[in-house]
């Protein structure tokens, strides 16, 4: 819990330092930094400490990326995060994405972290490959993912459908096909290895 907060911390300093120097940009959400306690002498030595997050709660993003979220969508703290997202997933060439954000005004906490099945450079996240999918396909660009400079993921995604589309629908030539009729030992013979 600790390593994937304090690992989308950093990121979020990044895009924090890009972000912040824009004209009209604004305040930039802020992940919270979570510690790791050990208390010996407690049943359950282990406690993890942050700071407490005082107002409205509100879940800018959803792991699996399924719940219609007006808050996110609408609000300037949702649409930022949204962007942070898409700054994240192409800064690491589609590799990594900061999820389930969520928190009191730009301070949040409780991230998650989904990475490709492999991991990305020994990081591996603590969410399915398949959140990084499903934002691909559900990410609408909004004025900050413009400000920064980020492509839109709807015409890559389309781009590289495209190609796959064409080929389904391509059929060979009928007149360069050649029909063939098996002679009655040859289709004994592949019935015989089927069965095998």
């Amino acid at each position: 819990e600790c390593y994937v907060q304090n690992t989308a911390r950093e990121y979020a300093k990044i895009y924090a330092a890009e972000a912040e120097p824009l004209e009209g940009f604004g305040e930039v959400p802020e992940i919270i930094p979570i510690f790791l306690v050990h208390r010996p002498a407690n049943n359950i030595p282990y406690a993890t400490v942050e700071e407490e997050l005082v107002g409205e709660f509100v879940k800018y993003s959803v792991k699996d990326g399924k719940e219609i979220n007006f808050l996110r969508r609408d609000s300037e703290a949702g649409q930022k995060c949204c962007t942070f997202q898409h700054w994240v997933y192409e800064r690491t060439n589609g590799s990594l994405l900061v999820t389930d954000l969520q928190g009191v005004g730009m301070k949040l906490t409780d991230v998650g972290i989904a990475t490709l099945t492999k991991g990305y450079k020994g990081f591996k996240g603590n969410c399915s490959v398949s959140f990084i999918e499903q934002f691909k396909v559900l990410h609408q660009c909004n004025k900050y993912c413009e400000m920064l400079g980020l492509k839109s993921l709807q015409s890559t995604h389309q781009k590289q459908r495209k190609p796959m589309s064409t080929k389904s629908k391509t059929l060979p030539n009928s007149a360069t096909v050649k029909k063939t009729v098996p002679s009655a030992q040859e289709s004994k013979r592949t019935e015989t290895s089927l069965l095998r």
